[in-house]
């Protein structure tokens, strides 16, 4: 078991903690509950914390995992260790083959959860019981002007330094991709400031992933070409439709690849929509769990 840091409030995390060792440092995750396992992948510049909601409605009739990608969360953060989505992906196929190294999971995966998570659900369309898809992508931005240039706002020396000293991630892009930002409590929000205190963390691992959006179009373009390998598995899309990251476009190009997903549209959510709506999320994902078994 991993102890806990001072600044986790308990009551809201109350979870064992379990380590996994990786190419390259160590992997916190949780796994609670029973049963039929579901994993829930988060993005950036959050941690597992962000599905909290959806754990403690899952726990009892499910198996839930929640890993903390390196360098997030309550994960190790080696000063030399590679935060770009490419390498994710390959810790989370070794995650996948320490914890859950053989069986059918339902996978969920959230914003660069997507990418990180979808190239083993590619390379294993088999062990998938279910998909849930939740304001993501795995395709190039190349084509998209709109992604390609907010992605170009912080490709830059200045989106450099914003991220390091002004903690942009956190404090101007999180709170804005909220539909209502007071949903974003100072409290919760504190869990998730709380992981990234020093500049040189907020350079390594968050904006590395920030320059991603750009410099890992090829990563994306290979996981969407190799799409149809999903088309047997049952596929849900969970969306935050007033989401300023990702908009409706996005959800659009996941249906016209997927046109049999069922797809739960939550009008009153933005980026997070199983942080801002849980109730609803968590309604639209046990609906697609129970269809899929």
């Amino acid at each position: 078991m991993v102890s806990a840091p001072a600044w986790l409030d308990r009551a809201q995390w109350p979870y064992a903690g379990r380590s996994c060792q990786v190419s390259g440092g160590t992997l916190h995750y949780i796994d609670e509950g029973g049963g039929a396992p579901v994993v829930l992948v988060h993005g950036t510049p959050t941690w597992g914390f962000e599905w909290r909601h959806a754990v403690a409605a899952l726990r009892g009739s499910h198996r839930v995992v929640v890993p903390d990608h390196l360098g997030f969360g309550l994960s190790s953060r080696p000063a030399d260790a590679d935060y770009r989505p490419e390498a994710h992906a390959a810790r989370f196929a070794e995650f996948m083959a320490s914890v859950l190294p053989e069986g059918r999971v339902s996978l969920v995966v959230h914003d660069f959860g997507g990418p990180i998570a979808l190239a083993w659900a590619l390379a294993h369309p088999d062990r998938l019981a279910s998909l849930t898809l939740v304001n993501t992508w795995m395709w190039s931005f190349a084509d998209d002007k709109t992604m390609w240039r907010r992605a170009g706002l912080v490709d830059n020396a200045l989106g450099r330094l914003l991220y390091r000293h002004a903690n942009a991630s956190l404090r101007l892009v999180m709170p804005s991709a909220y539909a209502d930002r007071r949903r974003l409590t100072p409290a919760i929000h504190g869990h998730y400031l709380a992981a990234f205190r020093d500049a040189d963390s907020r350079e390594r691992v968050l904006f590395a992933l920030a320059r991603a959006l750009r410099g890992s179009s090829a990563f994306y373009a290979d996981l969407w070409a190799r799409r149809a390998a999903l088309s047997a598995v049952p596929l849900a899309v969970i969306w935050g439709m007033r989401d300023s990251a990702f908009e409706p476009s996005n959800l659009d190009r996941w249906i016209a690849a997927f046109p049999k997903a069922a797809v739960t549209r939550l009008t009153d959510a933005g980026h997070w929509p199983h942080e801002e709506t849980p109730a609803a999320f968590v309604a639209a994902l046990e609906a697609h769990l129970a269809r899929a078994r």
